[in-house]
């Protein structure tokens, strides 16, 4: 006989994840469009734009050079010191090359982090709507994720009123996204410092804050992170960032964070037991991306801007649809709101956000994230970093399928 696999021989840990509802999405609008249907995938957060040219002659370089061997574990000396220089030229962060960790992109830096810290029960207070990933690294790393939600009352933000409260003796970090994934919202310096003040109350509670979207920002908004806003934080904060969205690099992997000595040395640990070194070749590319010229920003968040304001024109204009208006990222979360409990043209009622993305792809082939896989509903997700011709079918379409509701 032949042996099979037995699903019992599954950890116990696996049933209490699930799999990234957008890469999910994602991979299920391939599927439609491999199968010849018409789908606009407006799921996935990643740029279209190319990664630049002086990036891509770093790594051709680099392979020309030899440099295809193993590096130090949590990264090469060279990008760990570009690293340093952009944290304190961009951020006014001072870091030293021991403070600096490197991964196969932002996720890894992030599990990395929670591995190397959570014991079974410890807290981490996640704001809600969140990025997908947060919940389930905790879970994994034998965490508890408190969810607070921050409604559009809040801007989809959280007050320092809401983190007191949520604040217990197991709280172990707070994880902030700012600008946010799936908002765009980004906290002021102002807010920031009034979340500080409730921090600095609590000395223990670590703060994991994911800058990765620090650069695509519109009509003027100002960056800042919460170790900057308070100093006397610095040694609490774990500020996480990396190359994949301003640079247009998502499949190079390479996320990289500024912290504590003692908890880079356990990320790094925890590391060389996983995956050793990212990409030799990527991260020479890295190094030209962090210590190049940044002038191709702003021509690309102009283009990124007008793509939002089309699309946030046409949701408002929807009967059933609003939308905030977005500090940064490339995300829009309208709430559907409106169009809870009305029924589509065959007859299935409209009860979740769920049921809303469903019918979208299914009607007209738009595919969205409903807003209750990033904690949060009824919204719904869309990411903008598509072209201009593709957005404006897309809108076409929700349209014609809210016009449809009844």
């Amino acid at each position: 006989m032949t042996v099979q696999f037995q699903q019992e021989s599954l950890s116990g840990r696996l049933k209490t994840i699930k799999p990234s509802p957008t890469i999910a999405i994602t991979r299920l609008a391939a599927e439609l469009r491999r199968g010849g249907a018409d789908i606009v995938a407006l799921s996935q957060g990643e740029p279209d734009f190319d990664t630049p040219d002086h990036i891509k002659a770093a790594a051709k370089k680099a392979i020309d050079d030899g440099a295809t061997k193993y590096t130090d574990v949590d990264g090469t000396p060279e990008l760990k010191r570009a690293i340093v220089q952009k944290f304190k030229n961009e951020n006014g962060l001072d870091y030293e090359t021991t403070n600096i960790s490197v991964g196969t992109g932002g996720k890894q830096v992030i599990f990395n982090a929670f591995s190397a810290t959570l014991d079974a029960g410890d807290e981490v207070i996640i704001p809600a709507p969140y990025w997908v990933s947060y919940p389930d690294m905790v879970l994994l790393t034998g965490g508890v994720p408190v969810t607070v939600a921050c409604g559009e009352e809040s801007g989809f933000k959280l007050t320092a009123p809401a983190l007191e409260a949520a604040i217990t003796p197991r709280t172990k970090w707070l994880v902030l996204n700012s600008p946010s994934n799936p908002t765009g919202a980004g906290y002021s310096a102002a807010e920031l410092k009034a979340i500080a003040e409730v921090l600095l109350r609590h000395p223990r509670v670590l703060v994991l804050t994911d800058d990765m979207y620090e650069h695509i920002r519109y009509d003027g908004w100002e960056f800042s992170t919460i170790a900057a806003v308070e100093p006397r934080l610095h040694e609490c904060v774990l500020t996480c960032n990396g190359v994949s969205k301003a640079y247009a690099m998502t499949g190079w992997r390479i996320g990289y964070a500024g912290g504590p000595a003692a908890l880079i040395r356990a990320m790094a640990t925890i590391q060389s037991q996983s995956t050793t070194n990212p990409s030799s070749i990527s991260q020479a590319a890295a190094v030209a991306a962090l210590t190049g010229p940044l002038d191709f920003l702003a021509e690309r968040n102009a283009v990124v801007q007008e793509r939002r304001d089309l699309c946030l024109a046409s949701f408002n204009a929807m009967p059933g649809l609003t939308c905030r208006t977005p500090d940064g990222a490339f995300y829009l979360f309208p709430s559907c709101a409106g169009l809870i409990g009305k029924t589509t043209p065959d007859g299935k009622l409209i009860e979740s956000d769920v049921d809303f993305a469903t019918y979208m792809l299914e009607s007209v082939g738009v595919a969205v994230v409903p807003g209750s896989a990033f904690g949060l509903g009824p919204y719904f997700r869309i990411s903008f970093a598509t072209s201009t011709e593709r957005l404006r079918a897309a809108c076409t379409r929700i349209g014609d399928a809210c016009a449809s509701l009844r």
